[in-house]
């Protein structure tokens, strides 16, 4: 298990660009699977749950070619079925959780696809019935093995119809419309995600010949065509980095500017953290953050407490919510902290506590963070990262701490944040991987 060591207190400075965004990409690369034609994906980050779902797709018979760093080109004109009954398959999807977005696209092409239970973070329940309810009313027939494996098989061409999502599940979303694309007749989705990563798959698909209408909001109209043509298509970037990284330098005191941001699709990002008192300037498409020594915590209007809180497009993002709470921890005021989407995020906040940050946790969806206003710093200490988001979090909070904190498990850092380590040291931090 490898852990970084890392000696805190050091203002960084200097220029830093975002990786291509993660859950874009896992959705990007299984839509690979709808064409028989070359698909170039480029800006896509190397970081591991994206490198094992190019290992997934290679294996089920996809042709990978590297054209650069970050580009790839797909063809999946000989896909092998009978892969998805190996144990090797069984092992390779179960262990990643991007390996539920096989299942639309599989479905739509070729009538069937079986799936073990994805792995993934261990953040609260993460249910996978929009997708499979969903599918199913396009004509898709679940079995059901035990409480972990998953096959649905259509009998004949997928049919088109009206349905109305229970959840804005994005990854439900996008299974449902890569099977829509290639159903018979028309599909309705109403209360369908709408996030930019949603709109980037959709455009893709247009390119690739599908037909789309409603894109960017909760209402797509999908009329089903016979086949689809090849592509080029390039991510955006990792907004979740942007805000880790807007947070970093208010945490550290730092000088940062990030680089190709595509700002417009950065949503409430940039205002949230306003509302902490972070000051961001916009220069074209890059984002700069100042060096300022204190930030302050806004009020709402009648003076009384800020909350922050996730939910579904245009809303603010559930993967931030881990760095909101970690940079409000040297803010000057107090806010609440409400985490709705998944009930086990916040289990991170201990290792916080114990460094000496001031924070209530009021149960497992709600945490107060009263700020220590940069008067005492965070301490050092030994700690596990217990999934992606609140890594980078516990990462920022031993940046900013005085003395040496060790990390466990950045395997899971890794997962989600491509080379962290030597980006960060690039800018003046002192990590060293162990």
């Amino acid at each position: 298990m490898a852990a970084f060591e890392v000696r805190g207190g050091k203002a960084l400075r200097g220029e830093i660009t975002p990786q291509g965004a993660k859950n874009e990409a896992l959705q990007i690369l299984c839509a690979v699977l709808l064409t028989s034609e070359p698909v170039t994906i480029s800006n896509i980050p190397d970081i591991r749950d994206v490198n094992k779902l190019v290992e997934l797709l290679r294996d089920l018979g996809v042709k990978v070619g590297k054209l650069a760093t970050d580009t790839y080109i797909f063809q999946a004109e000989n896909v092998n079925l009978d892969y998805m009954d190996s144990p090797e398959f069984i092992a390779q999807a179960g262990a990643l959780r991007g390996s539920v977005m096989i299942l639309g696209p599989m479905l739509g092409r070729y009538g069937r696809c079986q799936l073990p239970k994805p792995g993934g973070d261990k953040i609260g329940r993460r249910p996978m019935d929009t997708h499979f309810l969903g599918l199913e009313k396009l004509g898709g027939k679940l079995t059901l093995e035990g409480l972990d494996f998953y096959r649905i098989k259509a009998d004949g061409k997928l049919k088109g119809t009206h349905m109305l999502l229970d959840e804005a599940s994005v990854t439900g979303t996008a299974n449902i419309l890569m099977a829509a694309v290639l159903a018979e007749g028309t599909t309705t989705i109403y209360n369908a995600a709408c996030e930019p990563y949603l709109q980037q798959l959709c455009r893709m698909l247009v390119r690739m010949g599908a037909n789309i209408q409603g894109i960017g909001s909760n209402l797509l109209t999908i009329e089903g065509v016979e086949s689809l043509g090849g592509t080029e298509h390039r991510m955006l970037p990792d907004m979740i980095e942007i805000g880790s990284f807007i947070g970093l330098a208010a945490m550290t005191g730092s000088e940062i500017t990030i680089k190709d941001c595509q700002i417009p699709q950065l949503g409430l990002i940039p205002d949230t953290f306003r509302k902490l008192g972070i000051q961001i300037e916009f220069r074209g498409d890059d984002i700069h953050i100042p060096a300022q020594p204190h930030y302050e915590i806004a009020t709402y209007l009648d003076g009384s407490i800020l909350t922050v809180s996730d939910h579904t497009w245009p809303g603010f993002t559930p993967d931030l919510l881990s760095i909101v709470l970690v940079v409000a921890c040297q803010a000057k005021g107090t806010v609440l902290i409400h985490q709705k989407m998944f009930e086990s995020r916040l289990f991170f906040v201990d290792k916080l506590i114990d460094m000496g940050a001031q924070i209530i946790l009021c149960d497992p969806h709600r945490a107060t963070v009263i700020g220590l206003d940069q008067a005492k710093q965070l301490h050092g200490i030994t700690m596990t990262s217990p999934d992606i988001r609140a890594g980078v979090a516990l990462l920022i909070a031993a940046l900013s701490a005085e003395g040496t904190s060790t990390i466990l498990n950045v395997e899971q850092i890794d997962r989600g944040y491509q080379f962290i380590d030597q980006r960060l040291n690039a800018l003046g931090a002192d990590i060293r991987r162990i």
